[in-house]
């Protein structure tokens, strides 16, 4: 069928920019193996397979349903980015056990909580890769770098654990001028070197660096000391495209929406509400319409969203509107399925298996 067919609102992906933005990340990195791409993003077994038939083989997830979905469809080394605590320690583990043959890993950031963790995998005569979350700034997860060294060599004392690398999150960095980025990035990289070299001098084996997200990501693809793991490149949206202009991709999944009112002068209801598209972010940037940019959404409910218009255009009930929200991450994880289409019409139906909690384990 015709996408204009689908009901609203909904989701429709052009697999055709998707390659195309996965191949603009292995080629601003350089190595492919220098790629640990997030895929907290798309969270779908069609992203995943994407992704490594263009030679991508690591990974980092968000949660164990992410990960059980990673492993489903290929991947061989699968960062849970996200310290587990309670349960969460041993579904962790069952997932280790479940795929014997993938290399499985998560963050940590405290000693109690990496002693819980070992101790929980020692009991079960296995171990698991840790990674030492480190605070540049973001001020969201992770230990500050100058307290970092003592939790690493208390892993020698932490049977279960095997310390393989540090994770450097710096997503707080959004300078629009990449200039002002870039100087901002490296100088909260060089508490990471400073550790680095307290490492080394501990004779410590020499850890893995995985480092950035999706803003940071054109800074750190140029230095190949580290990983690189950019999310929502694979998408992209509204929202970083305004602030990384730097970074050439385009906007592969937009939403389908319908006028479903006409409630005064110049005003215009659409049936997009918080449900069926990210809303954390002011009214004014939730969606923007390539078609109509003159559309300002003036509130917005659970099923409702009212636009002003500029009076030049007559809109009727039925109306389509295609929109690219400001932010995809959790405008996928709001919908049961995205829709393939090519050449107008939909060939395939994606579903957004991992915005589940639980998979099966």
């Amino acid at each position: 069928m015709q996408f204009a067919e689908l009901d609203s609102p909904s989701l429709i992906v052009d697999a055709s920019i998707v390659r195309k933005n996965i191949h603009e990340m292995i080629r601003m990195v350089g190595d492919v193996n220098r790629l640990r791409p997030h895929i907290k993003t798309h969270k779908t077994a069609e992203g995943i397979q994407l992704m490594i038939e263009a030679g991508i083989q690591k990974f980092k997830c968000a949660t164990i349903a992410e990960a059980e979905l990673l492993a489903n469809n290929g991947a061989k080394d699968i960062l849970l980015a996200y310290q587990p605590v309670g349960p969460k320690i041993e579904r962790l583990y069952q997932i280790t056990k479940a795929y014997p043959e993938i290399q499985f890993g998560c963050l940590t950031d405290h000693q109690q909580a990496a002693m819980a963790i070992g101790n929980f995998f020692d009991q079960h005569q296995s171990v698991i890769d840790v990674y030492v979350d480190l605070n540049v700034g973001m001020n969201r997860t992770g230990i500050a770098p100058e307290k970092a060294l003592e939790l690493i060599k208390s892993f020698q004392r932490i049977p279960g654990l095997n310390f393989k690398g540090l994770h450097v999150y710096d997503g707080h960095h959004r300078q629009v001028d990449y200039a002002e980025k870039e100087i901002a990035c490296n100088k909260g990289f060089q508490q990471v070197q400073t550790l680095m070299k307290a490492i080394e001098a501990e004779g410590i084996t020499k850890p893995n660096i995985i480092a950035g997200g999706s803003p940071s990501f054109s800074v750190h693809a140029k230095h190949n000391d580290r990983d690189c793991s950019p999310g929502t490149n694979i998408f992209w949206d509204k929202g970083y495209a305004s602030i990384c202009p730097e970074q050439h991709f385009e906007p592969a999944v937009k939403v389908l929406t319908r006028v479903i009112s006409l409630p005064g002068l110049n005003k215009i209801c659409i049936d997009l509400g918080h449900k069926a598209v990210a809303a954390e972010n002011d009214i004014t940037k939730r969606i923007f319409f390539p078609d109509y940019p003159h559309l300002r959404p003036l509130s917005q409910s659970e099923e409702h969203m009212v636009l002003e218009t500029d009076g030049q255009k007559s809109f009727i009930p039925g109306d389509l509107l295609i929109g690219i929200p400001y932010h995809i991450c959790p405008t996928v994880a709001l919908h049961e399925s995205l829709f393939e289409v090519q050449n107008g019409n939909v060939i395939k139906e994606w579903n957004v298996m991992a915005r589940k909690r639980k998979i099966n384990i």
